[in-house]
């Protein structure tokens, strides 16, 4: 399963509508910049990872008309596209991340200034030795690569969080971070994947999640496709399930770390965090090293989306709130680095005190990371003993 790639042609981006599941599969073909804006937006295709990818391979097809035009005229238009699909969401790093990397790739050398962040005119100025579209096969080389090195990412997680999940273990999750959330096999359901093929005996309580239902609808569907068994609970079930000693662990996905290990994911995380430190559960986080952001230094700096009224008001084509009655509908929340157990990324397990001021400097996926001359492991990160270790412990 393939939540975003390339159409057969590559004159489009392929993605399953997660609106329409799990009643019906459905794929769309995106190919113009307002079909782009609009999936994401609509949700049509979410989670961190896979908006960062559908806005990078969404940035190529929607400039492929303009492939002829004179270098200036092209840039200006790349530039506008760039910051449109950028500020489609605003809460998950990775669609900006992938626009700033779309256009590093074609833009004035000596790379990103030292905030990470870019000035998209700034950067993209007419080159007299490129044709428009040699830079427009540029930037498609460089969304595949994006889409490669995610699905990649999604499998050293998996790896990486193996180790932490028991034979026998019961997990629960919130939202939906598997395959439909980014271009692999996921970030909180890889290492789930890969305790399930290893024989290990894992069963999942998902929590519904609440408004738009990401873990009744998404991830309720991706396991039991892959014949994981899987509970869905009402989001108000989780803390008693809990107390009644029937979780193991909880494992969720990100789309914003800062510096300080602070973690924004889907509304109701924060709560979730709360009863496992509570009731003594680890917690976990899993994400792919495009969601640290080390140029927010806590959780209080990131914005957080806030989505449509009718999201609450409405359910199922019905009203189930009065007309003229106030509704709060923030998509995220903040979770604190204190109430998490460890962070699970490619490049290892983190654990308190978490540092991520330098996670743009850890190298790619199949590389080590490093911070530093000596090739020593990044801010943040201890190595994880290995399963078999632990339990010889």
């Amino acid at each position: 399963m393939e939540a975003v790639r390339w159409s057969p042609d590559g004159s489009a981006v392929r993605i399953i509508d997660q609106t329409k599941l799990p009643e019906r599969y459905e794929e769309l073909d995106l190919r113009t910049l307002d079909e782009v804006c609009e999936a994401i937006s609509a949700l049509a295709v979410r989670g961190a990872p896979a908006i960062g990818i559908a806005g990078a391979m969404g940035l190529v097809v929607s400039l492929e008309p303009y492939g002829q035009l004179p270098s200036a005229e092209f840039m200006a238009r790349l530039a506008d596209h760039a910051e449109r699909i950028k500020k489609t969401r605003p809460t998950a790093v990775n669609l900006p991340w992938a626009m700033d990397r779309m256009v590093n790739r074609i833009s004035q050398p000596g790379g990103p200034p030292p905030s990470g962040k870019y000035d998209v005119r700034a950067q993209l100025q007419p080159s007299s030795d490129r044709k428009s579209s040699q830079i427009l096969a540029e930037l498609r080389d460089e969304a595949s690569s994006i889409l490669a090195e995610d699905r990649a990412m999604c499998r050293r997680i998996g790896e990486q969080g193996l180790p932490l999940i028991p034979v026998n273990s019961r997990i629960l999750t919130h939202c939906n971070a598997g395959a439909l959330a980014t271009g692999g096999i996921g970030t909180a359901l890889a290492p789930i994947y890969l305790a399930a093929e290893a024989g290990r005996n894992v069963e999942v309580f998902a929590d519904e999640t609440r408004p738009l239902f990401q873990g009744s609808r998404l991830t309720a569907w991706e396991l039991a496709r892959a014949g994981i068994p899987v509970t869905v609970l009402a989001d108000s079930v989780a803390a008693s399930l809990m107390r009644a000693g029937r979780v193991d662990l909880v494992i969720v996905g990100a789309d914003r770390i800062a510096a300080n290990g602070d973690v924004a994911n889907k509304i109701g995380t924060y709560a979730v965090a709360v009863a496992a430190r509570y009731h003594g559960i680890p917690f976990y986080v899993a994400a792919p090293r495009s969601t640290f952001d080390p140029t927010i230094a806590s959780g209080n700096d990131i914005e957080i989306e806030e989505r449509a009224r009718s999201e609450i008001a409405t359910s199922f084509g019905r009203t189930i709130t009065p007309d003229g009655v106030r509704v709060a509908n923030p998509a995220f929340d903040i979770t604190p680095a204190a109430l998490i157990t460890a962070i699970i990324s490619d490049q290892g397990v983190h654990r308190a005190p978490y540092d991520f001021s330098g996670a743009r400097d850890w190298k790619n996926i199949g590389m080590e990371a490093v911070s530093g001359a000596r090739g020593e492991n990044p801010p943040g990160f201890r190595a994880e003993p290995s399963l078999s270790a632990r339990r010889s412990s």
